[in-house]
């Protein structure tokens, strides 16, 4: 995959790899239209940087390299070539502007990584994470939670109105994508997801929130793995149904829901001009009976992340 990678160099500075979660950002370039934003962790809003992101990446390979790689021309290459694969992600799936979540940023780095096959970066970078997640949480401890308390938070609907946080729904999801694996722990999943939920949260970065914060655990357990492939089909399940009309189901009530919904996405695909209209010659009951909902879950997280950037049609 590394032929996708764009060349175009960007500046590298050498600074702490998580510097693009600082606030030196402007507040204008933050809140003007068509632009990409990035939600801190407290909930703050500042504009996308893909600067900083070279930096991350920059100390990611020293850290393997040494720090004698800092003057490579080969790294600077190859920090500019994956900065500006990143940021072209983000903006194929967010074309007119957005709000990207500071630790999808980070997730968005990892992935590249690993895409370009720089497995030894990628694992200096997750331990690097791990490690700062761990010191938030002793500062947090130390100085008492700054946690508003899930009773309080409320949820931002897309039509801007908000409604209370669904706390049981979130538990359910994360149970679900649990079940059947040893050595993972859902409530702890749960636990670490609050801490990046704020109040007036937009619905939609609440199952990111569920995926960061599964994510990390990798290190402690290889099953965690699943489960956040799991919590990602979640995501793109929600996002899909959503898309076509449907109300919401679980991975469970997709063995039924399959057949139906199959028919469904053919016919919005055609009527949106992305399908060919033959397809309703097939017999698409048949079809659609024949879909297994169990394979969704031999996805990895990697693989159904790389279908959804890459394969997944899209509309706007």
């Amino acid at each position: 995959m590394q032929d996708d990678i764009q060349t175009t160099k960007t500046p590298v500075k050498t600074m702490r790899i998580d510097t693009f979660d600082d606030d030196k950002n402007s507040a204008l370039t933050a809140t003007a239209p068509g632009q990409l934003r990035v939600i801190k962790r407290n909930g703050k809003v500042t504009a996308y940087d893909a600067g900083k992101i070279s930096v991350a990446i920059t100390k990611a390979f020293l850290a393997v390299e040494g720090g004698t790689a800092a003057a490579s021309d080969r790294i600077h290459d190859r920090v500019a070539q994956l900065t500006d694969a990143i940021t072209a992600a983000f903006t194929r799936r967010m074309p007119t502007g957005g709000t990207i979540h500071i630790e999808d940023i980070q997730d968005q780095v990892e992935l590249m990584l690993m895409r370009a096959s720089e497995h030894k970066v990628a694992r200096s970078y997750v331990l690097y994470r791990e490690e700062h997640r761990k010191a938030r949480e002793e500062e947090e401890a130390a100085g008492g939670s700054t946690n508003t308390g899930a009773g309080n938070i409320q949820v931002t609907l897309s039509d801007g109105s908000r409604i209370p946080l669904d706390i049981n729904g979130l538990r359910n999801t994360v149970k679900e994508a649990c079940q059947d694996l040893t050595e993972v722990d859902a409530e702890f999943i749960l636990e670490e997801a609050l801490r990046n939920i704020y109040d007036g949260i937009p619905l939609a970065d609440l199952d990111k929130a569920l995926i960061i914060s599964a994510r990390p655990l990798v290190e402690r357990d290889p099953n965690y793995s699943l489960v956040t492939a799991r919590l990602l089909l979640a995501a793109l399940r929600s996002e899909v149904l959503m898309f076509l009309g449907k109300p919401n189901a679980s991975q469970a009530e997709m063995e039924k829901l399959y057949a139906e919904h199959f028919i469904a996405y053919i016919d919005r695909g055609i009527e949106l001009e992305l399908l060919d209209p033959k397809l309703k010659e097939f017999d698409l009951v048949k079809i659609g009976k024949a879909l297994n909902a169990k394979c969704d879950l031999q996805f990895t997280y990697l693989g159904l992340q790389t279908l959804y950037d890459r394969y997944f049609l899209h509309h706007h």
